[in-house]
């Protein structure tokens, strides 16, 4: 997929101890967290308040968004173009009766998961999801962070509105650096409305809701009981099969092709 050339591409983050290429949950970071959100609430509402650059409220966004809207934000064309005529079903991609599943775990604040969201699921998007020979499970998880537990809310918000991948695509295309205060009920909100179809005030009142606390439950208890540590995780099985952990980190995306075509046709 083309990204506009405003679109900043972070590098790999390699943590220490961690595989090449992965974000690793901080136990420094989650241990700070406490004394850190007082602070990010603060440089949030100052941001929010003297820094919009233009942009608009979450008061003045449209009842439904649209990627050709006039506050949309960058890459919001390219997303309607990438997900175009793809069905989806909550955080589900593809057709339900594909023969392979690939489940991600990624974080929205990660920068490793924003070079595989942006950069290499694309192509599989284009090479098997429109193909019907792969769906993608997406597992949104929070380790970097008060942030990233807002980003994985919002992201299941979405997914009730059967609109998650394209909102989380947004999120990555305009992804700012960790606990930064970029990810907030603003950029929610302008997100949510450069997405054809999704309704920003839903997103942000429903997250919060018992379905969503239930779901993230759900996420976290799923990769607590298989012990994952980093994100990108990504697990790959034939309809049926138990899924098997194919990569932990930015993948080799030719590897990660050939596992596809293995479980498609086995």
């Amino acid at each position: 997929m083309r990204r506009e050339a405003a679109v900043r591409t972070p590098p790999p983050v390699r943590s220490k101890g961690a595989p090449g290429g992965v974000r690793q949950a901080s136990p420094r970071v989650l241990a700070i967290a406490g004394g850190v959100v007082v602070v990010a609430a603060i440089a949030i509402v100052l941001g929010i308040v003297l820094s919009r650059g233009g942009k608009p409220a979450p008061t003045d966004l449209p009842k439904v968004g649209s990627a050709t809207w006039e506050g949309a934000l960058q890459g919001s064309t390219d997303v309607r173009k990438l997900f175009k005529g793809i069905p989806e079903h909550g955080l589900v991609l593809g057709s339900l009766n594909a023969p392979a599943t690939l489940t991600e775990f990624i974080d929205l604040q990660c920068p490793v998961c924003q070079v595989f969201e942006t950069q290499q699921l694309p192509t599989l998007i284009q090479k098997y999801v429109r193909t019907g020979k792969l769906d993608v499970q997406m597992q949104p998880w929070a380790i970097r962070g008060p942030a990233s537990v807002t980003g994985q809310s919002a992201t299941i918000a979405a997914s009730l509105q059967n609109k998650a991948f394209q909102f989380a695509e947004m999120l990555y295309l305009n992804q700012g650096a960790e606990n930064s205060g970029w990810l907030n009920e603003n950029m929610i909100g302008l997100a949510s409305a450069s997405v054809d179809g999704l309704r920003p005030a839903k997103v942000l009142s429903e997250m919060s809701s018992s379905g969503v606390k239930s779901a993230v439950t759900g996420v976290d208890r799923r990769a607590a009981t298989a012990n994952f540590e980093y994100t990108p995780t990504l697990l790959l099985n034939r309809k049926g099969k138990t899924p098997r952990v194919v990569s932990q980190g930015l993948p080799s995306l030719s590897t990660l092709e050939a596992e596809i075509e293995s479980a498609a046709r086995s």
